[in-house]
């Protein structure tokens, strides 16, 4: 069984799949980030009952798992970890919201259970392509292609800083866990002891915040993302965005499982 400590250091796993050279990886950056961007508006735009309108979107993060030769076990961890948030915020609807709203065969699905379907689908969808986008650049290029589609800047570096400060503050953590386990043989920890630990992180990650800026300063730093390739668009970036938000759009306003139902009662 993996220590504790070891699980805060897989969060480095992302940036070692993000250095990967599949097709989905070579990729320009702002060609990924607004075809995802074009998916998770076209997700959000349908009605809070919509289910089956929403399963066509999988294909795009089922390409990007597929050819980014992605694992799929990984990703599907990292959204476990985030589910009980989205569950927190429809798990009542079945019970608040018990109007019919669709007969299959003997059973009746209420309009609380569809909402709360819809949910989970958007979660699925919207997270898990995220996921896979972080999974396929490095966090880096996606903040610098941010950036060039129009992000100010400061919160573009402000999104790469606290990505990166995550990893410093997961590292730390994971030695001062460490070392109270070493030290404490199986002992519970106190209220005591969890305050000092959390004292000892705060000053720890402090000073390692001081020391990295004045790393920074050392090496003129000066607000920019300095990258070791400069991002290049080229054909295939324009065939893979206007692809995907063109089938995004058809998908939205076309209604996919509609007309193919029609077209199956109509065969019938």
């Amino acid at each position: 069984m993996a220590h504790p400590a070891d699980r805060f250091l897989q969060l480095g796993t992302l940036d070692a799949l993000a250095g990967g050279a599949s097709p989905i990886h070579r990729l320009d950056p702002r060609a990924k980030v607004l075809a995802v961007a074009g998916l998770v508006v076209a997700v959000a735009s349908f009605g809070r009952f919509e289910v089956a309108a929403l399963l066509p979107y999988a294909l795009f993060p089922a390409v990007l798992l597929t050819l980014g030769a992605i694992p799929g076990g990984y990703i599907l961890r990292r959204m476990l970890a985030a589910l009980p948030f989205v569950l927190a915020l429809g798990l009542l609807n079945p019970v608040l919201d018990r109007a019919p709203m669709l007969q299959l065969g003997p059973v009746t699905v209420s309009a609380g259970w569809l909402s709360l379907a819809s949910i989970l689908v958007r979660f699925a969808l919207t997270v898990g392509t995220a996921l896979l986008l972080v999974a396929t650049t490095p966090f880096h290029q996606v903040c610098m292609a941010l950036e060039k589609l129009g992000l100010p800047r400061v919160f573009a570096l402000q999104l790469a800083f606290l990505y990166r400060y995550a990893f410093v503050l997961a590292a730390e953590t994971a030695r001062l866990v460490r070392a109270r386990s070493l030290r404490a043989f199986g002992r519970r920890l106190s209220l005591g002891e969890f305050t000092g630990l959390a004292g000892g992180l705060l000053l720890r990650t402090w000073d390692r915040a001081q020391r990295i800026h004045t790393a920074m300063l050392a090496r003129a730093f000066t607000g920019d993302f300095q990258p070791r390739e400069p991002l290049a668009w080229n054909s295939r970036d324009t065939l893979f965005t206007l692809g995907w938000l063109g089938l995004f759009a058809a998908l939205r306003w076309a209604r996919l499982p509609q007309l193919l139902g029609q077209l199956a009662g109509g065969a019938q």
